[in-house]
């Protein structure tokens, strides 16, 4: 029986240390699921992309690296509620064998559950993160190395950087702040 692991991320966005991530996986399983971490949100500095947009990217960039071996693409909203999330995402994926993450939470709570974990190497952490590449847009930095080619031609087609310099402007700080006024009848 083939044996299939498991690796969470939020994936705002794809990366080159996501890649190298799933690479190490995918040499270690034959099959992978792949869970997009915080599913409901969208639109945030910290989330600007959709579901479906990580979704593919996540394909594009596995196609680009010419993955071979058969991957699942699962959507895993938030519960924020640590201590039952491993049990949740048991009950929102295929049936799994090993868990791989570069966080020791989630390597705890799926101990705690009885999986085996098996702790993936990171990849220049300090540059090949969501939030560093994310803080480049913003400053109109490069950015595109940091991130498969693929993925790079999918942000700037879905005006990805444009939204997330949306998103840091002071609207949005402006919008959450000021108090809803309802008016007394």
């Amino acid at each position: 029986m083939p044996k299939r692991g498991l690796i969470v991320g939020r994936f705002q966005p794809v990366h080159n240390g996501h890649m190298k991530a799933l690479e190490f996986v995918f040499s270690q399983v034959d099959e992978v699921i792949i869970g997009i971490g915080s599913a409901q949100a969208s639109h945030t500095l910290k989330n600007p992309f959709t579901t479906s947009e990580r979704m593919e990217m996540l394909i594009r960039a596995l196609e680009e690296m010419e993955f071979k071996k058969r991957y699942y693409l699962i959507p895993l909203p938030d519960i924020n509620f640590n201590a039952i999330w491993a049990t949740y995402v048991v009950s929102m994926v295929p049936k799994f064998d090993v868990v791989f993450t570069g966080n020791s939470l989630v390597a705890q709570l799926f101990r705690e559950k009885g999986y085996e974990v098996i702790v993936q190497p990171m990849f220049k952490k300090d540059i090949l993160s969501a939030t560093e590449i994310r803080k480049r847009m913003i400053e109109g930095k490069p950015w595109e190395e940091l991130v498969p080619r693929s993925v790079a031609e999918y942000i700037k087609e879905i005006k990805g950087v444009e939204r997330i310099r949306m998103l840091a402007t002071n609207l949005e700080k402006n919008e959450l702040q000021t108090p809803i006024r309802i008016p007394e009848f």
